[in-house]
Parts: structure tokens; sequence; C-alpha cells
């Protein structure tokens, strides 16, 4: 535990992240508080001082964790519970408990992302720190964890959370203030699509993670038009949609190196079906022959991240996303399947002319559609220098 004069000291030595309009955000180590300067009302997931809130002074997001293998520090906040955490930090900050508002995170304080945009007076501000590779989820995925009078079946696993801090200049309706919840998370959610960002828990693209927490707070003044709708159709959802997806994307870039370029890798594509960079390798390095197998295994990252491949990778997973919706009749599964493997294979070849060729040689088991993948790949590959 940290003593009352070291933090005061470490304070004093704060990194002034952000000055808004009403409220200032200081980086101390592994902590990220937005200090309220005048009176705001606040609507959160805060454990202890959540949903719709007047009082609050300051919100804290806090790097509590590492993301993997930190099972002491797991299972210290673990027997702490939700309050016990909240108070610990609180008295690590001085800060009274009522008064704030907490986010735990395993994420780096120091890949907090800002954005902010302005339309006459009114501005819209985002501060996001996020992770996803723990515990991306898709809205209606299956749950491991239930609560119950005795606690929870399962314990949490904080691997990946997406927090938001949302600041918005004008007061707002609690409609308005409740519906800004909606657009904000859709902007998230946006930024997830963007970045074909997979669930852990299912073949689908994942909505956001099990943990992600948030903190939208508007003040409350009267010198300013209070606002009646935070609705994509009006000025003000767009800005919130803007700066959160954006926001949340740079994150992402920050923590994770989704770099949105880069996401064009064929395992990105259709990993949430089961393809990996090791199967790739090997069962295709088994349909080539011996210099074949040699070249593609040097050349593996050309391949992973050739732009024409997965292109057609991307249009496959689209497929099998719209088969599994019931958008497209399983009867039609394997021959669509089957005319974008054999894109695959003219686009990895850089052959186009030889697409009707590959695509008799290809068939596919819509049962196991990867096989298939598999195959276009050697295929392209043993004609690409021939």
């Amino acid at each position: 535990m940290v003593g009352k004069g070291e933090t005061r000291q470490r304070f004093a030595a704060a990194t002034l992240f952000s000055r808004g309009d009403g409220f200032l955000v200081r980086r101390v180590g592994r902590f990220l508080i937005a200090e309220l300067l005048i009176p705001h009302v606040a609507l959160s997931t805060c454990a202890m001082n959540g949903g719709q809130n007047e009082h609050v002074r300051f919100i804290v997001n806090h790097q509590s964790c590492e993301g993997a293998g930190h099972v002491e520090r797991y299972r210290a906040l673990s027997a702490a519970g939700a309050e016990g955490y909240h108070r610990q930090v609180c008295d690590k900050l001085e800060f009274v408990d009522e008064e704030t508002v907490l986010m735990g995170t395993a994420a780096n304080m120091n890949y907090a992302a800002h954005q902010h945009t302005s339309f006459d007076d009114l501005t819209v501000e985002a501060i996001v720190t996020a992770g996803v590779q723990g515990n991306a989820a898709r809205a209606a995925d299956p749950s491991g964890w239930v609560e119950t009078a005795s606690g929870w079946t399962k314990p949490a696993d904080f691997t990946g959370t997406i927090n938001t801090m949302l600041f918005v200049n004008h007061p707002l309706t609690p409609g308005a203030l409740a519906r800004a919840v909606v657009t904000m998370t859709e902007g998230k959610s946006a930024a997830l699509h963007e970045l074909a960002v997979a669930s852990k828990y299912s073949q689908h693209l994942a909505t956001g993670t099990g943990t992600d927490q948030y903190c939208i707070v508007a003040p409350r003044v009267s010198n300013r038009v209070t606002l009646h709708s935070a609705s994509p159709h009006v000025k003000l959802g767009e800005m919130i949609g803007r700066v959160v997806l954006d926001a949340t994307k740079d994150a992402l870039r920050w923590q994770n190196g989704l770099e949105v370029s880069l996401t064009r890798n064929i395992i990105h594509a259709l990993g949430r079906f089961g393809l990996t960079e090791a199967r790739l390798i090997q069962e295709v390095g088994a349909q080539l022959k011996e210099q074949d197998r040699l070249l593609f295994e040097q050349n593996r990252q050309a391949v992973l991240f050739e732009p024409a491949l997965a292109s057609r990778a991307y249009a496959y997973a689209a497929i099998l996303d719209r088969i599994h919706y019931g958008t497209l009749p399983r009867a039609l599964a394997s021959e669509v399947l089957r005319e974008q493997a054999a894109g695959m294979a003219s686009a990895l070849a850089a052959k186009p002319s030889l697409w009707f060729e590959f695509f008799q040689q290809i068939t596919v088991n819509e049962e196991q559609p990867l096989d298939a993948v598999i195959t276009a790949l050697a295929l392209g590959w043993s004609q690409k220098w021939t």
C-alpha cells in the first residue's frame, strides 16, 4: 500500500493527459484520473456508485493487474470483492469512496486514446483503454458465469476490457443520457466490426468484451441548452459515435497491435472458424512438393498478408456467416464457397486465368469448410512460379 505522503508526491508529478470543458484528466502511473471541476451528472457501470449519480468528483481508470498470469494479484482482487477493491483504490488515492467512479482493467494507461470533436459550442470527448485478446465476445454468445445468492459460479477472466470515459459539455435529459449509452456502445461495436475482432466464445464477430465499463458525464449547469437526444440521427449522437469509434480503434492499435491495415491477414479473416498459422503451414505444406513447401514456409508472411488473398478470405468468411444466419440457403453453400476458394487459389498464384482450372480441382465440405481453403492455398502456391 502506498502511503499518503507518497501519493501526494506522485500526484504532484502527474502528467496532464487532457484539459476539457469543466474537467481535467491526469495520468499517474497505473491510474488515469478525471477530475470534475464543476458539478456533473454521471452514468456509469461502477460497482459501488454505478447508475446515475450527481455526486461524482473523480473518474478513475486503473490498471489493476497484468493481462496474463497475474494469479496472485487476481486472487487478491477477487477476495476483496468489487466494493472492497473500490475502497482500496480510493484509499490509495485519498478520494472519498462515494465521490468516485472506478473502472478496472489489465490495459496499460500509457495506451489510453483520446478523441474529441466540436460543433458550434457542443464538445464531446472520449478517453478509451481497450484490449480484446482474452475475452472479446458477441452479444448472445454462450456465457459461463451465473450470479447466485452465494456468488458467482465461475471466476471472471479480466484479460480483455474496453473502458470508456465520455464527456459531453452540455446538460442532458435523463433520457438523452440513457440514449448516449446506446450510441456509445454502438460506436464501440462499430470499431470492433471495422477491425474484424472475433469473439472468443463463438465463430461470430465480437461486439465488445465481457468486462467492458464506462462512465458518461454531462454538466449540471443552467447557462447551456439542455439536449434531449443522443440518437445517431442528431448531431450529438453522431459526435458520440465518432469519438468512441475512433478512440476505441486507436486504443486497440496501441494495446493489441490491431493496426487496421494489418487485419488483412488471412488468419485474422478466418481464425474465428478455426484457422491457425500452425495449421495452415502444416497442412498446406503436406500438399506441396518439398521445394515448394520450403519456399512456402520461408515466405509465410508474404502469403498471410497477401491483400488479394485476404479479400477472398473475408468473402469466404462473410459467406459462412450468411449461411449460418440463414441469408443464404445451405443447399448453395458448397457451390458459393467453392467459387471463393478458387478465387483464393488464383489470387495466391497471381494467375486469374487459372480460376476455372482451380475451381474444377476444389471440393467443399460445408461441415469442414477450411479444408477447401487449405487445398486452394496449396494449388495456388504450386502454380505461382510455374
